[in-house]
């Protein structure tokens, strides 16, 4: 693209989900995006658009001029949908279940193995991405969730993914230990590094998990 995008597009791509980049928008204003080469049109039905790598860099920088131009009507309101966001464990709706939030996942899930497939050189879905790389929290649970792992609720059984000082490592802690080598397994299947470990306090087992480069 060789100019910024206009206001109406920068809303569109600012409103895209965070995860698998999914955009909702007018057929004019996504079919220019397409244009531009800052998303793409799904090959299978529904046939949703979703953000390219280049639009993504577009949505994680500053608009580079000021927006003044007043907001054209817009048929759709995307933040009316509300954003969707992995369950890393201890939300208060963690355990709570529904079809809406299983076919969320679902899509979030399939965005993201084609993120994989634009954005790594040899086109593989069986390994992380550099979004997963730097959204390594996210990552892991989006991965667990869609799998059926269940994330932690008040009653304190489930998966917690949680940050570590590693600079590419997040830690899984689940208190059930066949949950949590289920776990184990599920992240190496989606491409992950996981190894077991035991908490040198409380005697807990957790993993430590990190994408896997090659």
């Amino acid at each position: 693209m060789t100019r910024p995008p206009t206001a109406a597009q920068r809303r569109v791509i600012d409103a895209a989900d965070p995860v698998s980049g999914r955009l909702r928008g007018t057929e004019a204003q996504l079919a220019t995006l397409v244009k531009y080469g800052l998303a793409f049109r799904h090959p299978r039905p529904p046939h949703d658009h979703f953000l390219t790598p280049a639009g993504h860099r577009i949505r994680e920088t500053e608009p580079t001029e000021p927006q003044t131009s007043p907001p054209p009507p817009e048929p759709e309101a995307p933040a009316a949908t509300g954003v969707f966001a992995a369950r890393v464990g201890g939300e208060p709706e963690g355990a709570v279940a529904s079809p809406a939030r299983t076919r969320e996942v679902h899509s979030a899930w399939q965005g993201l193995l084609e993120l994989r497939r634009m954005t790594n050189p040899d086109g593989s879905t069986e390994r992380p991405c550099g979004w997963e790389r730097s959204h390594l929290v996210p990552a892991a649970a989006l991965a667990l969730e869609a799998a059926g792992h269940r994330p932690a609720g008040a009653d304190g059984a489930g998966y917690r993914v949680r940050v570590t000082p590693q600079p590419e490592a997040v830690a899984v802690h689940e208190p059930d230990p066949e949950a949590l080598r289920a776990c184990a397994g599920t992240l190496e299947r989606a491409g992950w590094q996981v190894g077991e470990y035991t908490e040198p306090r409380t005697r807990a087992r957790y993993l430590l998990a990190s994408p896997r480069r090659v």
